[in-house]
């Protein structure tokens, strides 16, 4: 066992700033594909989620490393050919780089293992109506759920969490890797067709990895996106089993793609990517997503940034402390406030119902700095205004900060 190198907090937070590509220079003109393969580098997989008060999840981690670019760079990437990335479940519903399709198969094969309970339910309990539901995609795809329930047999009933029992067929064959998202309509529902009509024949020609193989393969790039990470982070960035990750980062120890280190303030051991980077300093002012993968890890979080993050969403609204859609603001190497959004776009306003600043932070500096970005994000998401906040404890400083930027707008 090799002797685990010390870091400091502060050194381990510039590494994974800087391994999830926040000390990357911004581009200086308009974004490129060659700035979105350079994050999807930085970060492995980008995480989807459907709930769009402020603007879709997987829109927001560019933005916080590229600043304003054009949504249609990643939806190109991801719906159109030559196609870079597909919809499959990584850390949650994700979009992945297609080259990772062969490291994903020992998922696909266990669908009716791991698969949610609706799903395996339908799988088990009427296999004809998956078969039909197969073929139909095959004969007429691409399709959304909508589409293929208005054939479907009468019989095939409803099943829990508002899913007809076509939707739970085409969840299971999505897990099982043998239908695709061919497209998302304008209501974000999937279209359904097969995967040599979706993904690169290079990529499904590609040889099926060993679980083994695969789990390196996947510990490795978490390892990458992260810098550095306790085992259960390497574990949790593409949800992998215990056992499974565990080998995979001995095999990666041995082979020197990491090594063990001791950060300041961790009880559990670390380890460090061998192509980690320690910029000097990490620069620059965004908002960050909920679904961010700097932040998915939220013990990690609280670790590195001191930083304690929950998000809302799900709780009731008498119980939330800081509001329903709040995203961490990032000065620098710290989070120092978090502000509650909505996008009214009717009336074309960016409404701020409350925000927070941390402890140690100086209030009318990160008001200032907030505010500006409060009108780049705004001006990225087609709202002319931003509103003042509502509630919270840096409402009064953001208000007037707000104030003096509209001011010279």
């Amino acid at each position: 066992m090799l002797a685990p190198e010390s870091l400091s907090l502060a050194q381990a937070r510039r590494i994974a700033l800087a391994a999830q590509g926040f000390a990357d220079p911004a581009p200086t003109g308009a974004a490129t594909r060659r700035h979105l393969r350079r994050v999807l580098d930085r970060v492995g997989l980008i995480q989807m989620d459907s709930v769009n008060v402020l603007q879709r999840a997987h829109y927001l981690p560019l933005y916080s490393r590229l600043g304003p670019y054009p949504t249609t760079l990643l939806d190109t990437a991801a719906y159109r050919r030559p196609r870079e990335l597909f919809e499959y479940w990584g850390h949650e519903a994700s979009l992945v780089p297609v080259g990772l399709h062969p490291a994903l198969r020992w998922r696909m094969a266990r669908a009716q293992a791991e698969a949610w309970g609706g799903m395996r339910r339908i799988a088990a309990e009427q296999p004809a109506l998956v078969a039909w539901v197969r073929d139909e995609v095959a004969a007429r795809g691409p399709l959304t759920v909508a589409e293929i329930e208005h054939d479907a047999p009468r019989e095939s009933g409803n099943w829990g969490w508002n899913w007809s029992a076509v939707k739970q067929a085409l969840e299971y064959l999505f897990w099982a890797g043998e239908v695709c998202a061919a497209q998302r309509t304008t209501s974000f529902a999937r279209r359904y067709d097969l995967p040599e009509r979706v993904l690169p024949a290079e990529v499904l020609d590609a040889p099926t990895p060993t679980d083994a193989q695969a789990y390196r393969t996947l510990v490795g790039i978490a390892a990458r996106s992260l810098g550095v990470a306790a085992e259960p982070e390497l574990r949790d960035y593409f949800r992998l089993p215990v056992a499974g990750a565990r080998q995979a980062i001995a095999d990666l120890v041995e082979a020197g793609e990491l090594r063990p280190v001791a950060v300041q303030g961790w009880r559990q051991p670390a380890w460090l990517h061998a192509q980690a980077r320690l910029p000097r300093w990490v620069r620059g002012n965004t908002l960050v997503s909920p679904f961010d993968p700097l932040v998915w890890e939220r013990a990690r979080t609280e670790r590195l940034f001191d930083f304690s993050y929950r998000i809302e969403i799900y709780v009731p609204a008498p119980q939330r402390v800081y509001g329903y859609y709040v995203l961490p603001f990032r000065q620098g190497e710290r989070f120092t406030a978090r502000v509650d959004l909505k996008a009214d776009r009717k009336a074309g306003v960016l409404l701020v119902p409350a925000a927070w600043v941390e402890p140690g932070a100086h209030p009318g500096e990160t008001a200032v700095a907030l505010a500006a970005e409060l009108y780049r994000l705004a001006g990225w998401l087609g709202l002319d205004a931003v509103a003042p906040p509502v509630a919270g404890d840096l409402a009064a400083p953001l208000a007037a900060a707000l104030l003096g930027v509209a001011g010279v707008r």
